[in-house]
């Protein structure tokens, strides 16, 4: 395990054969995220370990992404607030969008675990990121006028499952946004 960089890195004794692998897309994304947060640990004051790491940080790193991020999120007395393809630009920000963020929070916490974090500690894990994904998501559903959909499952029995006059459930925790960055 090196820690030579403030969080560890575990190595292993990979075989000729298997280091001539390249590591899947997902792979790559998620250790380059998983330096990239570690970066940002170590920039903080004083600097932080991982295992010193908590839900506020993660909270902390997101919030320092949004600067990157490439979709407009209008506020709320915006006159393109609601509207999904205003006719022209505005000065609303550009944040991560939500889709964005929650990958990122899974790579993450797959990464904290794999790097030897104990799961019951994992702050990517907690349930402070999980209701600020929700918040996220929201409020940029709104903010586009976007609705979420959930998408109907397919069963094989359909006893008990259907709903109400075979009507979608409306309710922003239970549909999706599909989110298109601004150019």
């Amino acid at each position: 395990m090196d820690s030579s960089k403030g969080f560890p890195i575990e190595v292993s004794p990979i075989s000729s054969a298997a280091a001539s692998v390249t590591p899947s897309r997902y792979e790559s994304q998620k250790r380059r995220d998983w330096n990239t947060f570690g970066q940002f640990l170590r920039n903080q004051i004083p600097p932080l370990d991982i295992h010193q790491c908590n839900s506020g940080h993660v909270l902390e790193y997101m919030r320092y992404l949004d600067q990157f991020g490439k979709t407009r999120v209008h506020f709320q007395g915006c006159m393109f607030y609601g509207h999904p393809d205003p006719p022209e630009p505005c000065t609303c920000p550009l944040r991560q969008a939500w889709g964005s963020l929650d990958a990122l929070i899974g790579r993450l916490r797959a990464a904290y675990e794999e790097n030897g974090g104990p799961s019951e500690m994992n702050p990517f894990a907690s349930s402070a990121i999980r209701i600020y994904l929700r918040e996220i998501k929201d409020s940029q559903a709104k903010a586009r006028g976007i609705p979420y959909r959930k998408k109907k499952r397919s069963s094989s029995s359909s006893s008990g499952s259907t709903k109400k006059n075979n009507k979608e459930d409306d309710s922003p925790s239970s549909s999706m946004l599909i989110i298109s960055p601004d150019n």
